[in-house]
């Protein structure tokens, strides 16, 4: 069952918001090995076990806010779905190199979130 297995936190100040989330939450936040501005956030549960990724990236436009990240089997499939119910797929499959393939989704009410679907053979 697709499930949050990531958010995204959009930042214009990257090197301010890294500080405040980790100060706040005690997260370890550090420069992945992408090519953009894309930080990893290593979270962990009240009970110390370890939780979802998280990442801060360069915000891309003004109405960029956080989003939630769903894991998928297709993110084919499942843009179909999204589309079949009334929501909209505004950027298309796209491919991470080595790691996956994401689609960013409004839901019917206008909220962002993206499907995600591992792939470590994707180029």
């Amino acid at each position: 069952m697709p499930t949050i297995c990531h958010f995204e936190i959009p930042a214009d100040d990257i090197d301010k918001l890294r500080e405040f989330y980790a100060k706040l939450f005690d997260w370890k936040i550090e420069k992945s090995d992408l090519e953009n501005e894309y930080w990893i956030i290593a979270t962990k549960k009240v009970n110390g076990e370890e939780g979802i990724s998280g990442a801060i990236e360069k915000r891309q436009n003004p109405q960029q806010h956080i989003t939630c990240n769903f894991d998928v089997p297709s993110v084919e499939e499942f843009a179909a779905s999204v589309e079949k119910l009334g929501g909209t797929v505004f950027v298309p499959k796209t491919a991470v190199p080595g790691k996956g393939y994401y689609a960013y989704c409004l839901d019917p009410e206008g909220n962002y979130f993206v499907i995600w679907e591992d792939d470590e053979k994707s180029e």
